[in-house]
C-alpha cells in the first residue's frame, strides 16, 4: 500500500470518526469543517487539485478555455494556479450507490433504469464503475470495474427494506472513491431523498466529500407527485431534493436530478457522463494555514457558470500533482 493510499485512508477516517460521533441537529447552511486528521503525511509543497466544469449562458459546455481565464479564491485570497489541464482521455471512476431501504419500493426498478444507462455512457476501454448499497449499512455488489456494462444480477431480486442512512453511505462511498488516482471520479446516487437513520448531516457529509474533490451527483427517482419541478408535483420546498441534498451536491460540485419518467432518468445519466468528460483540472498551492478553507473558482467571463468543490483541508488534499 503506498505512502499516499495510507495518508488518504488515515485522515479520512479521522474525519469521519470526528464527524459521527458528534453530529446531531438540524442541517447547516455551508458545510461544516471536518476536524482536523490525527495524522498527517505532508510533502514539501501541498497541492489543492480541483475539477470544475464550465457552461454558457445556454448551459452548453465551454471547452476553450485556458489557464488565463479562470480565478481562483482560497479564503477569499487569490491563489496562483500551477498546473492546468483539460484531459478528456482520463478514465472516468464512478461509484452507483443504490438506496435499498424500505421507502424505495416500487422504485427500485427506475432507479436500476438509471444506472444502467450511467454504464452505457461508460468508455469500455477505459472507465470504471463499482456498485453499493445501503439501507443503515453500506454493502459493496461489484468492486471497481472497468468496462461494467451491467449490474450484478443480486439487484434484480432485491427487496427494498428497512430503514434508510442516506448520508452515512454517501460519506463512506466518496472515501471509495477517493482512492482511485489519476481518475474523474464521481458518486452517482439513486434514492428517493428520504432519510431516517444517518448520524451524519448534508453539510457535514459535503466538507468530507468536498475536501477529497469528489462530486456526488443524486439520481432521485420518484413519482410525479413526489417531483419538485413537476407541474402535478406536490412535493414540499422544504424536501431534501431541494434543500439538503441539493446543497450536499452543489458543495461538493455535483448536482441533484430528479427524474421522474425513462427520459429524465436517461437524460440525468448522460449529462453527469458528459461532465466528467469535460471537466478542467486545476491545481494550486495550499496556503498551509491549518483546517478548513472556503474555495470558489470562477471564469474572468461572468456570463459562464463554474461547477468545483467549495473547499479543501490544508494538508490533506491531494494529489501533490496532477
Amino acid at each position: 500500500m503506498s505512502e499516499k493510499t495510507i495518508k488518504t485512508k488515515l485522515q479520512f477516517a479521522a474525519v469521519l470518526m470526528a464527524l459521527t460521533v458528534g453530529a446531531q441537529g438540524a442541517h447547516g447552511q455551508t458545510p461544516v469543517a471536518p476536524a482536523p486528521p490525527i495524522a498527517t503525511f505532508k510533502s514539501s509543497v501541498d497541492l489543492v487539485r480541483v475539477a470544475a466544469v464550465v457552461r454558457d449562458q445556454k448551459g452548453r459546455f465551454v471547452q476553450d478555455l485556458t489557464v488565463k481565464d479562470f480565478e481562483v479564491t482560497d479564503g477569499g485570497r487569490s491563489r496562483p494556479i500551477t498546473d492546468f489541464r483539460q484531459d478528456n482521455a482520463a478514465g472516468v471512476s464512478v461509484a452507483l450507490l443504490f438506496d435499498v431501504s424500505g421507502s424505495m419500493q416500487g422504485l427500485f426498478g427506475h432507479a436500476r433504469e438509471a444506472a444502467t444507462h450511467v454504464l452505457s455512457w461508460l468508455d469500455v476501454t477505459q472507465d470504471e464503475a463499482a456498485v453499493f448499497r445501503f439501507d443503515t449499512r453500506l454493502e459493496e455488489s461489484m468492486p471497481f470495474t472497468t468496462g461494467l456494462r451491467a449490474l450484478p444480477p443480486t439487484l434484480a431480486t432485491l427487496q427494498p427494506f428497512g430503514a434508510t442512512s442516506l448520508l452515512d453511505a454517501i460519506a463512506r462511498t466518496a472515501e471509495r472513491v477517493a482512492g482511485r488516482e489519476g481518475r474523474r471520479r464521481a458518486v452517482v446516487v439513486f434514492t428517493d431523498g428520504l432519510d431516517n437513520a444517518s448520524r451524519l448531516t448534508a453539510s457535514e457529509v459535503s466538507g468530507i466529500a468536498s475536501s477529497i474533490d469528489v462530486p456526488v451527483y443524486i439520481v432521485a427517482v420518484v413519482a410525479q407527485i413526489d417531483n419538485p419541478a413537476s407541474d402535478i408535483g406536490t412535493a414540499s420546498d422544504k424536501s431534501a431534493l431541494v434543500g439538503a441534498l441539493a446543497d450536499l451536491a452543489s458543495w461538493t460540485g455535483g448536482h441533484v436530478f430528479v427524474a421522474s419518467t425513462p427520459v429524465e432518468r436517461s437524460l440525468a445519466a448522460r449529462q453527469i457522463v458528459d461532465e466528467l468528460r469535460h471537466q478542467y483540472l486545476i491545481a494550486f498551492e495550499s496556503s498551509g494555514d491549518p483546517g478548513w478553507h472556503r474555495l470558489a473558482i470562477n471564469v474572468k467571463n461572468k456570463k459562464m457558470v463554474v461547477r468545483a468543490r467549495s473547499g479543501y483541508i490544508a494538508g490533506q488534499s491531494r494529489p501533490n500533482s496532477l
